[in-house]
């Protein structure tokens, strides 16, 4: 018996169309991918609000989750029990250097702990007297 390979690329073409528009409306309408991306952008968010109130910065430059500077290094958002922890860079305005932080968020978007590779002394001034705040080099 000889097989009719025309009639056989349609029918897997049309298979395969199938299931990659089963797949896409699925990814689409899935509404619980968009609510989480939303509440991990209010986290974000809310860090670069703490970030900037503890560096004492309004215009940082700021690599997070949500707006990723390549040159500055990776970014982290993940869940943990008490809330969520995120990680990023950020410089001042006329700096080359990128400083990186570490933050713990809960998860009504309160700082339960921030670390930054900055050694100013204001900054250092602020980690001896705040205790969820720290600093290093």
């Amino acid at each position: 018996m000889q097989v009719n390979h025309r009639i056989l690329r349609l029918v897997v073409a049309f298979m395969v169309g199938i299931v990659v528009a089963v797949g896409s409306y699925q990814w689409i309408t899935d509404t619980e991918r968009s609510a989480k991306r939303k509440q991990e952008e209010a986290v974000v968010f809310a860090s670069r609000d703490i970030l900037r109130a503890y560096v004492g910065e309004t215009d940082l430059e700021i690599s997070d989750p949500v707006e990723r500077i390549r040159d500055a290094g990776k970014v982290y958002l993940f869940p943990t029990a008490d809330g969520w922890e995120l990680s990023g860079h950020y410089r001042r305005p006329g700096e080359k250097r990128w400083h990186a932080f570490l933050m713990a968020v809960a998860y009504d978007a309160s700082l339960i702990r921030l670390s930054v590779q900055d050694t100013e002394p204001n900054l250092l001034e602020k980690a001896a007297q705040d205790p969820r705040f720290s600093t290093s080099d």
